[in-house]
């Protein structure tokens, strides 16, 4: 898993942004703010998340499934895997 390593601290940096973001929904909902407020919320949280989750899918696909090396899996096998991440992501 050499892409994230690589690429740790700014992935860091962008839990540590979606921490916040978290920790500021979780009080809008305790000091009861307007459901508007929540909702815009919740829509830059999903964004933030959609954005972490496509740096390293796209960090996995060009060190996993791109490379020649596979890690030791055939090109079918890491085309599956990746399959298996993207169902469980969407659902």
């Amino acid at each position: 898993m050499g892409h994230t390593t690589q690429n740790k601290p700014h992935l860091l940096a962008r839990i540590r942004r979606l921490q916040g973001q978290l920790e500021g929904l979780y009080r809008s909902i305790d000091e009861e703010k307007d459901c508007s407020d929540v909702l815009h919320t919740l829509a830059a949280f999903r964004g933030a998340i959609n954005s972490l989750m496509l740096e390293v899918l796209e960090g996995h696909i060009r060190h996993h499934v791109m490379d020649d090396a596979h890690d030791g899996h055939s090109p079918i096998e890491a085309g599956e895997e990746l399959i298996d991440v993207l169902r469980k992501y969407l659902r």
